[in-house]
Formats: structure tokens, C-alpha cells, sequence
């Protein structure tokens, strides 16, 4: 995990924990809160699980490997560390909670409340010499408590774990798309919209603060609908008031609920990035409806040709999903075909996780592991071939750069274009404009720092800039 912003600690500090967290970036919106609801309670973060009283494992129980991830950091901590205690949370704490209750010995409570607000009671609970009754956000083993999602979230005013200058914004919270695959619904439960005067507000603090890239996430935020009205274009527009040079990022939109105007709410407002997350997860009619997802190749494509249309320099990331029970080769080829024509800039491909609770758990005609791996390898290398191509056309150009960290003394630092969303992208290797000895350069760029730079060349998936 990345060190946080340790402005919230409060002065009367009086337990010490060590947040070990996992999962997507929704998660660690969630870790952040958590961070500051400890803080206001007297706890401070520790960099060191060594110095804690407490050690919390958030995890994350999407698919198997992460459900492993997770659970295998709980019994690594429980072997380096027999005394200490330790408290899962998140998404795991939240789907499996009786069962990790009286399998997971090395546990001493678990976290699985509605409520983050809720966390420094528990984290009391299970450090205290004798655990009380427990309540519904904490239990001891062999207790249980109600499976949720945290959906109270602070506005602005927490820690941040991600690189200086860039901050995620949950607007909301669970999804009703109830793909086959997925069990997110039965984790983190229906859809729910933060109002957008909330999100407003969020974002405007987090400007204040210095944050220069707002990263707008949820399961589904193409399905974003508050009850103050409106939707994602409309939250655009409250959010296009504010003032100020910073960028914004739409992650995460379903195709089936693409809101058709938001390309030209980019187009309009510069500072709204023309990036575009869109999994369509395949595109054989057969798998696509086994999925439960209502759309076809030749939609998903006219929604692509309208995108670039409309913005022609757009970037388009999306994942893929091999390996779903009933996926014949035929299947298999139209949907290589349609990466093809689709030419996406970025691409994740997953292999099919089965996950007890989903309708895909009980289907049929389950592909075999080594077919299905082998099919993320063609894909895989299909892709790379189309990134590479794409990265080209960013060769010569003048953009911007969100400055990340230093790669070493001698001038060299790391950052992101628009084109590169945060973690899953290439990056930018940013040779200063004082390393190249110029006259005019000004003072190194500092972690944050949102600088004009030339794109001199592509290195494989990257590309190295010059700031000016």
C-alpha cells in the first residue's frame, strides 16, 4: 500500500494499527475512510505491523484469487506476528462472514458492517483484554454480524493512498446489472447513487487540497441515478462549475447504459478527459445473453464509431472475459474478431472465475482451464500489437503530464498522460526540461505537479516526454 497522507491523525493518540488492504480502487476509497474514522477516534496509522496493536487485513472477495490473496495475508500476519490482534474487514468480511467466523481461527473479530463510521468500535473490540458482546460491526469468533457495504462516505476529508495529486470518488455504491458471472450484488447489494451536491462537494474539497486528477468510480457509474435528480452528465455539469486546472476521469461505464451525451460533455469541457472504460467482456451473442448483457457486437461497435466520431483522439480501455461456461471456439474466434475491429487502446483479459452464489455457478459446459488460458494468451497478444500502434499516435504531440514520482536523482520521473488511467495503463517517462540543460529551465517537478510536456518517443507500452 502506498503511505498516506498523514494530516489526520489526530494528537491524542492512544492505539496504533496497520492497514494491510487489497481489491480495486473501490476498496481503497473505502480504506481511506476508514483511515479517517480511526483517526477521529484517537488511532493512529502505523507504517510498521511490527509497532501496531492491530492489524487490518481489508480484503477483497471478487474472485477466488482474491478471496486467497486475501485470506493468505490473515494467516501470514497471524505467523509473523502469534500475539498481535487482527481484524478482517471488506468485501470478503462482508460475503463470508459465518463462515470465515468458524473457519478462520487466526482472526480474532471481523468488520462487516454497513457503516465505516462504525470501524473504531470494532477495532476497540477486538484489543480490548476481553471482548463485550458483540455488536453488528465487530464479532469474536463464532459470531456473526449482517453483510454490507459501507456506504457512508466522508466528503473529502481523508487520507489518500494513491500518488501525490490524484484521488478517487466513489458516487456510488452496489449494482443492478446482475451479470451472471458477477457477485459484486451479492457482496456490496443494489444500486445506490450518492447525491450529486455530496459529490460536488467532495470534489471541490479534494481540489482544495491540491488534487489534480479526480477519478469519478463505481461498479457501474454509466448507471448513476441520485435522488436529487439527474445523472452522470448532469453531475458533469455541477462538477464543470468548479474552477480551476484539473482533470477529471469517468471509469467504469456498462455499454449497456452508456450515457449518449457524456462524449459531448468532453468535447466541451477539456478538463473532462477523453477516456473512456467500457467493459463489454465479449461479444458472441450466445455468451453475451448467458452473461445476462443485452448488447451485440454490432452495437458495441456503432457505440465505439459514435465515441471517435465524436471525439476523435479518444481512448478507449475495456476487459475481456474468457473461458465462460458454454464458450465454444466459434464464440472464442467472433469475439478475437471483434477486438479486431474494435481496436481498443487498452485491454484486460480475465479467465472465468466461478463464484458459488452467481447463476454461471451452477451452468454447464464449463471450459477447461488450459483452453481458457489459452485463449487469454491469444488475446493477450493480439492486444499488444494494437496498444503499441495506438501509443504511436501520441509521438510528437504537446499534452499534459500528472507528474508521479522520481525514478532517480538524475532527472528522471514517472508520470501519466490522459491516455493512462491510474495503475492499469502504460506510463510516462518524464526527462525534465532541466536535465536537458536548457537555459530557460525552471526548478525540477515536484510529485503532483501537472506539467506540459512533448512526446518525444514510444518504448513499448510507454512513452517518454520532454516537459517544457
Amino acid at each position: 500500500m502506498k503511505t498516506a497522507d498523514t494530516g489526520w491523525c489526530s494528537t491524542e493518540l492512544s492505539k496504533r494499527y496497520f492497514l494491510d488492504s487489497f481489491g480495486c480502487a473501490k476498496n481503497q476509497v473505502d480504506a481511506e475512510n476508514m483511515m479517517a474514522y480511526l483517526a477521529a477516534s484517537g488511532w493512529t496509522a502505523s507504517p510498521d505491523a511490527g509497532d501496531a496493536d492491530l492489524v487490518i487485513v481489508n480484503s477483497c472477495g471478487f474472485i477466488e484469487a482474491a478471496k486467497r490473496e486475501s485470506i493468505n495475508a490473515v494467516l501470514s500476519w497471524r505467523k509473523e506476528y502469534p500475539g498481535k490482534k487482527i481484524l478482517l474487514s471488506g468485501c470478503l468480511a462482508r460475503r463470508y462472514s459465518k463462515e470465515l467466523a468458524e473457519s478462520l481461527t487466526e482472526a480474532d473479530g471481523f468488520f462487516c458492517g454497513d457503516d465505516l463510521s462504525a470501524l473504531p468500535e470494532a477495532a476497540a473490540r477486538v484489543t480490548a483484554a476481553g471482548l463485550p458482546e458483540a455488536g453488528p460491526a465487530a464479532f469474536p469468533r463464532g459470531e456473526t454480524g449482517p453483510a454490507g457495504a459501507g456506504r457512508l462516505l466522508r466528503t473529502g476529508e481523508r487520507p489518500l493512498l494513491g500518488f501525490p495529486g490524484q484521488a478517487y470518488i466513489k458516487i456510488s455504491e452496489g449494482c443492478d446489472n446482475r451479470c451472471s458471472f458477477c457477485a459484486i450484488p451479492l457482496i456490496r447489494g443494489p444500486l445506490s447513487s450518492r447525491l450529486v451536491s455530496d459529490v460536488r462537494s467532495e470534489c471541490k474539497t479534494l481540489l482544495e487540497r491540491g488534487v489534480k486528477e479526480i477519478c469519478l468510480i463505481g461498479q457501474d457509474i454509466a448507471s448513476y441515478h441520485p435522488a436529487d435528480g439527474g445523472g452522470l452528465c448532469e453531475l458533469a455539469g455541477e462538477i464543470a462549475s468548479l474552477s480551476g486546472d484539473f482533470w477529471v476521469r469517468f471509469l467504469y461505464l456498462h455499454p449497456d447504459h452508456f450515457p449518449p451525451a457524456l462524449p459531448l460533455v468532453m468535447r466541451n469541457d477539456s478538463r473532462f478527459l477523453p477516456y473512456f472504460d467500457i467493459p463489454f467482456q465479449h461479444a458472441s451473442f450466445s455468451v453475451l445473453r448467458a452473461m445476462n448483457r443485452k448488447g451485440t457486437a454490432e452495437k458495441y461497435l456503432e457505440l465505439l464509431c459514435r465515441i471517435r466520431d465524436i471525439l476523435p483522439g479518444a481512448v478507449i480501455r475495456s476487459t475481456f472475459l474468457v473461458g465462460f461456461p458454454g464458450e465454444t471456439e466459434k464464440d472464442f474466434e467472433a469475439l478475437v474478431d471483434f477486438q479486431e475491429k474494435a481496436k481498443f487502446d487498452w485491454l484486460g483479459v480475465f479467465v472465468y472465475s466461478r463464484e458459488e452464489g452467481t447463476p454461471a455457478y451452477s451452468m454447464g459446459k464449463r471450459v477447461a482451464k488450459k483452453t481458457a488460458e489459452n485463449r487469454r494468451e491469444v488475446i493477450e497478444k493480439t492486444q499488444t500489437a494494437i496498444t503499441e500502434k495506438n501509443m504511436d499516435r501520441f509521438v510528437g504531440r504537446r499534452l499534459a503530464v500528472l507528474v508521479e514520482e522520481e525514478l532517480d536523482p538524475g532527472g528522471l520521473f514517472l508520470g501519466r498522460l490522459f491516455c493512462h488511467a491510474p495503475e492499469v495503463d502504460g506510463a510516462a517517462v518524464i526527462r525534465p526540461a532541466f536535465a536537458e540543460n536548457r537555459p530557460a529551465a525552471g526548478p525540477p517537478p515536484q510529485p503532483g505537479d501537472l506539467l506540459p510536456c512533448r512526446v518525444t518517443r514510444r518504448a513499448g507500452f510507454d512513452l517518454e516526454v520532454i516537459s517544457d
